[in-house]
């Protein structure tokens, strides 16, 4: 994924209200972005980072700029959670994740039940509904989801456990937007109701799948799948 203006650099100043950051330009003027992250956002969180942002395409909004990425100890880590939808919708339309490069028809935002589901994709075969999160808490050489208390992530589970009973295909998909990691697993000490469910749905039949992103101010791209620990 190539991003279709150049970004804006900047530095953070702050993040607050869950939504905004100050972010410093390099001009010296600050201007508050749209942060689309609605966790914590721990391990990814340095004021005084340098950051890139993108612009609005919409004049109207707000906040003209959204926040994308941040370095960290070296890295580029992407924040902006609308990034993965777009990175695994594009990745599977052209077939590039083993296992998923087999369908026809993809559809995004599909309703299963009482959730919606990220993607919907199929082929004269079956069906699949695919769920994509975005992930980013580093924790020693591992990245752990979620890093906030989620009840919406946990419902998706369940949601997709019905998927699976229902006899199709029912994927979670992690997406990582950082490098410096080498395995992906729940964080049982944030949101331990999550992981008994995500073992409950791997247990299920529920296909784990996380896959890592190389995020620079040029572009974001799916590099590798990492191995999962559940």
């Amino acid at each position: 994924m190539v991003f279709s203006e150049p970004l804006v650099a900047g530095h953070l100043i702050r993040r607050y209200k869950r939504f905004l950051a100050d972010i410093r330009l390099e001009d010296g003027s600050v201007v508050t972005a749209h942060c689309t992250n609605s966790g914590s956002m721990k391990s990814c969180i340095e004021e005084g980072a340098p950051v890139y942002l993108s612009r609005a395409k919409d004049p109207k909004r707000k906040t003209q700029f959204t926040w994308e990425m941040i370095l960290i100890n070296g890295g580029w880590v992407g924040v902006n959670t609308m990034i993965p939808n777009l990175l695994a919708y594009d990745a599977i339309k052209k077939g590039e994740i083993a296992g998923l490069d087999k369908y026809t028809n993809i559809k995004r935002e599909v309703r299963f039940g009482d959730s919606r589901f990220d993607l919907f994709a199929s082929n004269d075969h079956e069906s699949a509904f695919i769920e994509v999160k975005n992930v980013t808490m580093k924790v020693g050489d591992d990245v752990r989801f979620p890093d906030a208390v989620s009840t919406r992530a946990r419902k998706h589970l369940e949601t997709l456990m019905e998927v699976k009973r229902s006899g199709m295909r029912a994927v979670m998909l992690y997406i990582i937007q950082r490098i410096d990691v080498n395995f992906f697993g729940p964080a049982y000490d944030i949101d331990p109701a999550y992981a008994e469910s995500l073992k409950k749905a791997h247990q299920m039949g529920v296909e784990i799948r996380a896959l890592q992103a190389s995020v620079s101010p040029d572009g974001i791209e799916l590099v590798k799948e990492l191995p999962t620990e559940i």
